[in-house]
């Protein structure tokens, strides 16, 4: 299977500062048999290449400094956990799902802890969002806080894989409003930027999996990019092929165009029959 994946990040045409961050790394372990005695070397195969790769999101939140601390604090704990505990992927089974989980799971916690005590006595409690895939082909393994996202295309047709975790989504999971009706007062616009879930503040990670195919496509992005360039698009542009570097200009060129009012970032994925 050949992964092709490139990420990028902008502050946008309003934002003095950019507070998100991106993170793209391999986790590798290799082994190649050049001589042997043995009969059978069947066992070895899976060392040839046993190699998992990790996606990650964030967007700091505070529109200060204390922002782009959070998000990049957040970022380098989580990642700092994942290569500590990498080893747990590189002879991965079925059974040892659970482990994988968890490790990802106490990856957020630590990135949480890190930001609160790194950042916590700042006066504007600064927090950020946490959206994360590991990939093992053929699965993915998604853990996610807060409102950014992570989507993939598939036959032409584009599936989010997060909830956004916002006051507006509370609402209508609880059957308190209808999702999209009209709304005269702008008041479901505001509630849509009101977190209740963030690494920093109060977190409810939520985990899921997905196996991915041949001309899948994987994006994570922040909101900055879901602001200006709608489902059908994203659609349209990951539909259209090309290398994942050529997908991320063609979205970032289109934000920037329409006014980019935010930091965007975003990932993307492309997985190719070899």
């Amino acid at each position: 299977m050949r992964i092709d994946i490139f990420g990028t990040t902008h502050r946008g045409r309003v934002r003095a500062q950019n507070e998100d961050q991106f993170f793209v790394a391999s986790l590798r372990k290799t082994m190649q048999v050049h001589q042997s005695s043995l009969e059978d070397l069947s066992a070895f195969r899976r060392l040839r290449d046993s190699s998992a790769h990790l996606l990650v999101v964030a967007d700091g939140v505070g529109g200060t400094a204390g922002g782009r601390l959070a998000s990049g604090t957040a970022v380098e704990a989580l990642a700092e956990h994942i290569g500590e505990t990498a080893g747990c992927c590189y002879d991965f089974d079925v059974d040892r799902e659970h482990e994988f989980l968890a490790a990802l799971q106490a990856g957020v916690e630590r990135a949480h802890r890190e930001v609160r005590r790194r950042h916590g006595s700042e006066g504007n409690h600064p927090a950020t969002t946490l959206t994360t895939v590991a990939l093992m082909w053929p699965r993915a393994y998604i853990v996610h806080v807060g409102d950014s996202r992570a989507y993939y295309l598939r036959g032409g047709r584009l599936m989010q894989l997060t909830r956004d975790q916002t006051a507006y989504d509370h609402l209508v999971d609880a059957g308190l409003i209808q999702e999209d009706a009209p709304d005269q007062t702008g008041q479901r616009h505001l509630l849509r930027d009101v977190l209740t879930s963030a690494v920093g503040s109060e977190i409810e990670p939520t985990i899921g999996l997905i196996d991915l195919a041949p001309d899948d496509v994987l994006l994570l992005c922040t909101d900055g990019l879901t602001k200006h360039v709608p489902d059908s698009e994203l659609t349209e542009i990951l539909g259209a092929g090309g290398s994942a570097e050529a997908s991320c200009r063609r979205l970032l060129d289109l934000t920037l165009e329409r006014g980019a009012r935010d930091n965007v970032t975003m990932v993307v994925g492309r997985f190719a029959a070899s």
